[in-house]
Order: C-alpha cells, then sequence, then structure tokens
C-alpha cells in the first residue's frame, strides 16, 4: 500500500522540487539541504527520468504539487530552514472505511519524562502485535516478556518490560500488569550486556527455542539465523560468549534446573516482534 505508492510519489516530488529549484538557480547542495538529501542523490535525480507512478492522474497532481512547492520555497530562498512538518494520511476501504493520521513533527528532542513515557506505549503496542498462532508454542514456562530501554541505558532500572510476564489464558496472550521500569532483572541483564556490545539493539523478547529428542536444537537455529541474515551467539545463563560487534539472536541452552532460552533482540519495540514472527516462522519450516 504506502511502500508502494508512497515512495514512488515522494521521489516524483523530490525529482520535480530539485529541477524546479535548479533552474532558479539554486544549487545542488542547498536543494539537497532542503530537501533532507545529498547533493551526490540531487545529482542523481535531476538525470533520472521522472519516477512513474502507474497513473498518470496521480502523476499529474504530484507534478502539480511540486510545481507549487518550488515556487513557495524559491519564494522564501536557500537560507530558510523548516522548524516543523505536518503529515496527513489518508486510507479510503471497501465498506466505507477510513484510517487517518494527521502528525506533526517538531525535531525536537522528548525530555526525560515524555521519553520513558512514549517507551512504555511502545511497549503495549508491542505486546499488542504478538501473533498467538505464531508463538503459542514457543513462550517458556517461566513465561514471556519483552524489555527495551532508551540508547545509552546502563542499569536495569532503565529498562521496562511487563511485571509478572505475559501468558497465554484461554487462546489470548494477557498482561495482567502495565510496563514498567525496573520490572526486569534477569531479561534487563542480557538486553544490559547486549547494548554495551551492540548499541543499536534496545529491546529483547525471550522464547522457548526449538528441541530435538529433548535437546535443544542448536544446529536449526543456527542455520536459520544463517538463512534470515541474523547474527547468532551462544549465551549460556545469559552470558554472552563472544564480542561480535552485531548481536541479533542469542541462545541458552540450558543446564539443570535452567531453562533454554532463546532471545531475540532488535533496534525499537515493534521490529522486534516482527523479528521474532519471521524467526519463528523460519524455525517451524512454514
Amino acid at each position: 500500500m504506502l511502500g508502494e505508492v508512497g515512495d514512488k510519489w515522494l521521489s516524483r516530488l523530490h525529482q520535480n522540487v530539485a529541477k524546479d529549484l535548479r533552474t532558479k538557480g539554486w544549487s545542488q547542495t542547498e536543494i539537497a539541504e532542503m530537501l533532507g538529501s545529498t547533493q551526490s542523490t540531487i545529482s542523481r535525480q535531476m538525470q533520472k527520468p521522472p519516477t512513474a507512478l502507474g497513473s498518470s492522474a496521480d502523476e499529474a497532481t504530484i507534478d502539480g504539487w511540486g510545481h507549487e512547492l518550488s515556487l513557495a520555497l524559491n519564494s522564501m530562498g536557500p537560507e530558510s530552514h523548516v522548524v516543523r512538518q505536518r503529515l496527513v494520511v489518508e486510507f479510503q476501504f471497501t465498506g466505507n472505511n477510513t484510517i487517518r493520521y494527521d502528525k506533526t513533527l517538531t525535531g525536537l528532542d522528548l525530555e526525560e519524562g515524555q521519553e520513558q513515557r512514549a517507551l512504555l506505549r511502545r511497549l503495549e503496542w508491542a505486546a499488542g502485535r504478538l501473533d498467538v498462532r505464531r508463538i503459542e508454542h514457543s513462550i517458556p514456562a517461566v513465561g514471556l516478556n519483552i524489555a527495551s530501554c532508551s540508547p545509552g541505558a546502563t542499569s536495569s532500572s532503565e529498562v521496562a518490560a511487563f511485571p509478572g510476564r505475559i501468558t497465554l489464558v484461554d487462546g489470548v496472550l494477557r498482561h495482567h500488569e502495565t510496563p514498567s521500569f525496573g520490572s526486569s532483572n534477569h531479561l534487563a541483564a542480557v538486553l544490559l550486556d547486549t547494548h554495551k556490545q551492540d548499541s543499536t539493539k534496545v529491546s529483547i523478547l525471550n522464547i522457548r527455542p526449538p528441541y530435538a529428542s529433548d535437546n535443544v536444537d542448536t544446529a536449526r537455529v543456527i542455520k536459520v539465523c544463517k538463512q534470515l541474515g541474523y547474527n547468532f551467539s551462544l549465551a549460556p545463563k545469559g552470558d554472552i560468549n563472544n564480542q561480535e560487534s552485531r548481536i541479533d539472536v542469542l541462545l541458552d541452552e540450558g543446564d539443570f534446573g535452567w531453562e533454554p532460552t532463546l532471545y531475540v533482540l532488535a533496534h525499537n519495540p515493534l521490529d522486534l516482534i516482527d523479528r521474532t514472527h519471521q524467526l519463528l516462522t523460519a524455525l517451524r519450516g512454514d
């Protein structure tokens, strides 16, 4: 949907604006700064034919918009700077259903309290995206949890997770409490240790690894990680075995009285869920 259309119309819009501003005397560097791009990208865009949208009516709309935008930008001059952006996106579906988003981007950083609340909301959204059909057979005996932190976190008090874990009740995934900071110990420790080595990883989820003949099927995990392009490391009792600069999946093969665990890591909670679904589907061989 948006991936097929949105990227194309934005590319065509940038091409039109860049070409118009160039004819008005703007340098490629000035155009790049205004469009949030690079000089080399602008140069390539100007040499390529306009991106095709698949329908002449849409192309005419974008071309007209690009011309209006370039006229307005030229009247303000290349020294102007964008301080706020408002994005309005609307999708109309069959059955007279409509989804509309109206968001403003300011370029401002959140204050610490706001950033923490935003992280807690993202954890709630992530938990809501878990697919029961894919994960129901991979929930550990100790329960499933999702933890996340902000970049630079160093203590468990800076890691948010679900108190009491996420469990399967009557075919529905439930968390009985809302996520909070400092509510996870072991999962937070694994995330923080990973974050020290791979600073891009700020979210983690624990699942039950696959078994073969009552033993953890480590070979299968390694094979699937290679297929998906994920960097794999062993982590006995949560202790990462190597010093890889990138870590995507950790496997704790377990021990006497210690449950085996497969840890999935990502750069945000929502991407974490997508990675988990992808990994589980590949492990099942669907």
